[in-house]
C-alpha cells in the first residue's frame, strides 16, 4: 500500500482519515502472466492501481493481435471507455509479467468522488495526465518516424526490456522483422 500512498501524495494532498477511508475501498489482487484482467466483450467496473507487474491493452482483428497500450508500475488505470459508457470493452487486458494490482469499484470510486472532495482532484489528475500521454501518443505516430517512436518508446528500460518483440513491433505500427532492421541499425 506503500507505493499507492506515495503515488495518491504525488497528486494531491489528503489528510490520514481521508486516506484511510480511500484505502479501505481498494481490495489487492494478483493475476498471473498471461492471465486476463478484463476480456473484450465483457463490461469493466473496475479502476486499478498497478503496484507491481506490467499489463497489456490489445484487440484482435483476423489478421492479427493489436496492442495499444503498456502499462507498467504505479500506472492508475481504467478500460474507461467501456467503465463510463457501461459498454462492452472493445480490448483484453493481459498481464504481461506477474501483477499485483490494488482494485476499486466504480460504485465505491464514484462514493469517495462525492464524499471527499480531494478526491475528486485526484480524479480529475489522473485523467489529465492520461490524456496528454494519450495526445502525445498520437501526435508521435502522426509525426515521427518508427525509429524515432522506437527510440521514444524505449526511454522506458521497462518497454524493451520487458515486452516481446511481436508486441514492441504492434505497438510501434510495424512488422517485427522491420524492429528487427531498427533495432540492428540503432546498436
Amino acid at each position: 500500500m506503500e507505493e499507492f500512498i506515495s503515488f495518491i501524495r504525488t497528486f494531491v494532498g489528503i489528510d490520514e482519515i481521508d486516506l484511510a477511508l480511500v484505502l479501505s475501498k481498494f481490495r489487492e489482487r494478483s493475476v498471473s502472466k498471461g492471465k486476463t484482467v478484463l476480456k473484450k466483450g465483457q463490461i469493466a467496473t473496475q479502476y486499478y492501481f498497478i503496484v507491481s507487474g506490467g499489463l497489456r491493452f490489445f484487440y484482435e482483428t483476423p489478421e492479427k493481435e493489436n496492442t495499444t497500450w503498456i502499462i507498467f508500475q504505479n500506472e492508475f488505470f481504467a478500460e474507461i471507455s467501456s467503465l463510463n459508457l457501461k459498454t462492452p470493452s472493445r480490448f483484453n487486458i493481459e498481464a504481461i509479467e506477474d501483477t499485483r494490482l490494488l482494485v476499486i469499484d466504480k460504485s465505491d470510486m464514484d462514493f469517495l468522488y462525492g464524499h471527499i472532495p480531494v478526491w475528486q482532484e485526484f480524479g480529475r489528475k489522473i485523467w489529465e495526465d492520461i490524456s496528454v500521454r494519450t495526445i502525445d501518443q498520437f501526435l508521435n505516430f502522426q509525426t515521427l518516424s518508427a525509429e524515432e517512436r522506437y527510440a521514444q518508446l524505449t526511454k522506458n528500460s521497462e518497454m524493451g526490456k520487458k515486452i516481446a518483440v511481436k508486441t514492441l513491433a504492434s505497438i510501434l505500427g510495424i512488422t517485427p522483422n522491420a524492429l528487427s532492421r531498427i533495432r540492428k541499425n540503432i546498436k
